[in-house]
């Protein structure tokens, strides 16, 4: 069985992996993003390697429904395209070059948070509950019928990396149970139920601007929502920003009375920050001028 898969990230390489791997399967080739449009996603991968793996030719593609992809498409004549890592949506035609069999990924327990930055809005939401989803695309937004899912807990100090590799190990134990059952011929899917749908909205690098006046557990909240692979919380612009990679919420209600924003503790590798409910946030991981902390009694970024 031929496929082609289309994506630019994590995930796109494990599906790479385990396409090439399945018995009965051919990688017929690999579409990602062209270099220099690599910031569209802050967690690209480049698929070279993997590609040379599985003997597939890597495509370098802007847009999936230009004309001249879907010519190539046309060519490729994959049974069942895989979109996995890609944030464009799949319009009429590209879907009728695919024959209708698109199989997408998406880092939600569909149909709850349908849309964008699903794993920021997991944490942020304070969801407990989550899942990673296969399903067949359809003329909607994460709408189609559901192929197969696995859920997970979500911790409560889960962070955005933690989480991410949560999902890539459930798509690769996804991948691995599904493409047997595609290749016998078993394209079934469960329709999703709209009673249940949420939709996430696109979230953008400076949605990670940290606002001191909400209360410290908002802003450590933010803080593992953001991190690493996406681009992180942070305060301040130019050479007075700060960019927190990791913080603990902290109670001091008693001893410091001080401004939201404004550094309370400091040492040669960390930082205390004053929040808006008079509780503080500990930084132990953050990239700052210099590479050292804000001084004594300072406002974070300004």
């Amino acid at each position: 069985m031929r496929a082609l898969l289309i994506g630019a990230v994590e995930s796109t390489r494990i599906a790479a992996d385990a396409i090439s791997c399945s018995p009965g399967w051919t990688l017929a080739a690999i579409a990602t993003l062209p270099p220099h449009l690599a910031h569209r996603h802050s967690d690209f991968v480049d698929l070279t390697e993997p590609a040379a793996v599985a003997k597939a030719p890597l495509l370098y593609v802007p847009n999936i429904n230009s004309d001249e992809f879907l010519s190539q498409m046309n060519a490729l004549a994959p049974d069942i395209t895989f979109v996995i890592g890609w944030s464009q949506l799949c319009g009429d035609a590209f879907r009728n070059a695919a024959r209708g069999w698109v199989l997408g990924y998406h880092p939600a327990a569909l149909p709850r948070l349908r849309g964008r930055g699903v794993i920021p809005w997991t944490i942020l939401l304070d969801e407990k509950i989550t899942a990673s989803t296969l399903f067949w695309i359809d003329e909607g937004t994460d709408s189609g019928p559901i192929v197969a899912q696995r859920y997970m807990h979500v911790a409560p100090d889960e962070t955005a990396g933690s989480l991410y590799a949560k999902h890539m190990a459930a798509l690769g134990d996804l991948l691995v149970d599904t493409l047997p059952r595609l290749f016998a011929g078993d394209r079934a899917g469960e329709p999703q139920d709209e009673i249940f749908a949420t939709w996430a909205a696109r979230r953008r690098p400076d949605d990670g601007r940290i606002d001191w006046t909400r209360t410290a557990a908002d802003v450590e909240r933010l803080v593992r929502a953001v991190g690493r692979p996406y681009p992180g919380a942070f305060a301040g612009d130019g050479d007075r920003r700060v960019t927190i990679w990791s913080a603990e919420r902290q109670e001091n209600r008693a001893s410091h009375h001080a401004l939201p924003g404004q550094v309370i503790g400091r040492a040669d590798d960390s930082f205390v920050v004053h929040c808006g409910d008079e509780a503080s946030i500990f930084v132990s991981d953050f990239a700052a001028p210099g590479g050292k902390p804000p001084p004594l009694h300072s406002m974070v970024g300004a």
